[in-house]
């Protein structure tokens, strides 16, 4: 292969870039696919794409697993911006899949490995979208990962099993439930209908017991459809129509997961008359 290969819409490594890849970095030209491995910004993102990457630095007869698995199955496991993914395989896998050619861990074996290998917001929000795509359930999860007892990161995949739930519709959603179950509030009911006279409404995270006729409701906006003001709008509405029939709604955005401040906690608690354990365990 000639360089340029991107000019073709292939990726290639930094290697066969050479001393041009700095120059192509900050013109713009290429993006980071992988660690080590790039293509031209215009390329459409699909898992061909991705497998003829992953396959330029996976040894060959060696199995893509771990975060380099969950990114060739579709699943980000950061969400919270551009990100780097790592390269991880293995020789020792024994569920293995092939996509476009090349050989990766189930979806059920990648759920595990998620589970024990990353921080737990990440872990629970990554296997919450595991569950999403419809690839993986999560009894067959949890089954697989009985085969891992003793290893170091089964007890904190144990407790993300427990709580992953395919109706968290955003990794915003997966971890506000992580920090409520961590203050002691219990498990919200997820995506909570609420009848209305003229509408039906869907709240994201639900306490429903009512506490002097008012019930709880906690909703993330994430910063992609709740910035603008036609958007703050829209919900401040919304929130005014559920108040009148009962609902207390907390509006959650990123910056009131990530911090140490316990704000959240303390809103909640106020609610629902529970002193919130403390301090946060992340």
């Amino acid at each position: 292969m000639s360089f340029p290969p991107f000019s073709c819409g292939l990726p290639f490594t930094g290697r066969q870039a050479g001393n041009k890849l700095k120059w192509l970095l900050a013109s713009g030209e290429i993006r980071q696919l992988l660690n080590g491995v790039y293509v031209a910004v215009e390329t459409p993102d699909t898992l061909e794409l991705r497998a003829s990457a992953a396959a330029l630095v996976i040894p060959a007869g060696a199995v893509a697993c771990g975060e380099t698995a969950a990114w060739l199955h579709g699943i980000d496991t950061t969400a919270l911006g551009p990100s780097t993914v790592r390269v991880q395989w293995t020789r020792e896998a024994t569920e293995v899949v092939e996509l476009c050619g090349l050989r990766v861990i189930s979806p059920i074996a990648t759920g595990v490995e998620l589970a024990m290998q990353l921080p737990r917001p990440f872990a629970l929000s990554a296997v919450d979208a595991l569950l999403r795509s419809g690839k993986a359930d999560r009894w067959a999860i949890r089954a697989a990962s009985a085969e891992h007892e003793g290893r170091p990161g089964i007890r904190q995949a144990s407790e993300i099993l427990q709580y992953a739930d395919r109706r968290a519709e955003s990794p915003g959603e997966s971890w506000l439930r992580l920090r409520l179950i961590d203050a002691g509030f219990g498990q919200p009911q997820l995506q909570f209908r609420v009848k209305g006279p003229s509408r039906d409404y869907r709240i994201d995270a639900a306490y429903p017991t009512p506490i002097d006729d008012r019930r709880l409701g906690l909703e993330y906006d994430s910063d992609l459809w709740h910035t603008r003001d036609r958007d703050q709008a829209r919900d401040e509405t919304r929130r005014t129509e559920l108040a009148a029939l009962g609902w207390h709604i907390i509006p959650v955005r990123r910056t009131d997961l990530w911090g140490s401040y316990p704000a959240l906690e303390l809103a909640v608690g106020a609610f629902l008359c529970i002193w919130p354990s403390l301090p946060r365990r992340w």
